[in-house]
């Protein structure tokens, strides 16, 4: 039991050997992955030394501030593309002083100046279109080409942003006209407390953002015409982050400090995909991988395929719960569900789809979701309150989720 002995042909229990190995050979058979998200968390870090995301919002603050709808329109498109396209979501957490500031001086309490942000950011990362974090991940963990079936997803993330938004700004025009009808209505709103730095748009920004953006859409093409894989996608990014130093002219060393900066944001997400793929090679050792799916799939295959692509739904809903890490969910369940769905006669880009909402949009109410947590803190908004107004518009997007998931049995996605 030590040092583990195998007999060819048998399921054999995992040693206590066995059991720590696994978790460097996990690393070691997800170190792709692993420095993927290394390198994108580096130019992130390097993004946010130039100041373009501050300086990108805040101009768009300028613009549009006395148009109220527009601007929230604008902002939570731009904040949802952003989520969806490059799975960003803790890089907003800087901007939630700035949200609720505006909120505050349009006249709505600072739930709205919060949701804002938070929904769009959400809604796209579960609506992931490109998200290398969750989308990416998944389909090369279930050998489904890179960035396929865009078209479906793209359709997706259109509608539930069109039902964010308009679920938002219902809501404000409520409680502008009513503010008892607030969910915090004996808040006393105060952003004195509130301080940031102005950052100026400049035009080495919107050089950065227009190269950024053209870069970014020649990885997307390359990845579909040229077979890009995640080292190839790697350098796309890293080039990206060359590209921004350059524009900005920072320091080398400044710029080097960022870009570590911004890797080790991204340490936990990258732990936690390789100690999951130690589960994986536990599961696999012990053969257990093999008795799970054979076990779900004697309990869905009695179901019809549109009900067993829901129930992979609800189990990646449930699942988020413990592992709120679309990475790290994707490197747990991923090698399960792409058997399991060819088992059911779903398709393994149905099962993707299944993953990204269930672990997308649960990210709204889950307790355990650090990004939550961390912004009602700093907006000081209790969590039951947070639940209370956000919970029916999770219910909505979980039942959108089951719809397009049965538009993608039927059309055999």
């Amino acid at each position: 039991m030590i040092i583990g002995e195998e007999t060819e042909g048998k399921a054999n229990p995992v040693s206590f050997f066995g059991f720590l190995s696994s978790i460097p050979r996990g690393m070691e058979a997800a170190a792709d992955i692993i420095f993927f998200i290394f390198i994108i968390g580096g130019v992130f870090g390097i993004l946010q030394r130039t100041g373009t995301i501050m300086a990108f919002i805040q101009k768009l603050l300028d613009l549009f501030g006395h148009k109220a709808e527009v601007m929230v329109i604008i902002l939570m498109i731009v904040v949802g593309i952003g989520a969806s396209t490059l799975g960003m979501g803790e890089e907003f957490i800087p901007l939630v002083p700035l949200f609720l500031i505006v909120s505050k001086e349009l006249g709505y309490d600072r739930i709205f100046g919060l949701a804002i942000v938070m929904l769009a950011a959400e809604v796209g990362f579960a609506a992931a279109t490109t998200n290398p974090f969750t989308v990416q991940i998944a389909q090369g963990i279930a050998e489904v080409p890179l960035n396929s079936g865009l078209e479906l997803r793209l359709i997706f993330f259109s509608i539930t942003m069109i039902i964010a938004i308009v679920f938002l700004l219902r809501y404000g025009k409520k409680i502008k006209k009513n503010p008892s009808k607030s969910v915090m209505p004996d808040d006393d709103f105060s952003v004195d407390h509130f301080s940031f730095d102005k950052v100026e748009f400049k035009k080495e920004h919107g050089f950065i953002i227009l190269i950024g953006a053209l870069l970014f859409a020649f990885i997307i093409f390359s990845v579909q015409q040229f077979g890009w894989w995640m080292s190839e996608m790697a350098g796309g990014f890293l080039l990206i982050g060359i590209a921004s130093i350059i524009i900005s002219k920072i320091p080398v060393n400044e710029a080097a400090k960022s870009f570590v900066k911004g890797m080790e944001d991204m340490i936990v997400a990258a732990m936690v995909v390789g100690f999951a793929k130690g589960v994986q090679v536990v599961l696999e050792d012990g053969q257990i991988l093999d008795t799970i799916i054979f076990s779900a799939a004697n309990t869905l295959q009695n179901f019809h395929e549109f009900v067993a692509a829901g129930g992979m739904l609800v189990f990646q809903t449930t699942l988020n719960f413990f592992i709120p890490s679309g990475s790290g969910q994707a490197a747990v369940t991923m090698p399960l569900m792409a058997p399991l769905s060819d088992l059911l006669g779903v398709t393994r880009q149905t099962a993707v789809l299944a993953f990204t909402c269930g672990d997308g949009f649960s990210n709204m109410v889950i307790p355990t979701s650090g990004f939550l947590m961390a912004v009602l803190s700093i907006a000081g908004i209790p969590y039951t309150k947070w639940l209370k107004f956000v919970l029916p518009l999770f219910l909505t997007m979980m039942v959108m989720s089951f719809i397009f998931i049965g538009i993608a049995v039927f059309i055999n996605y």
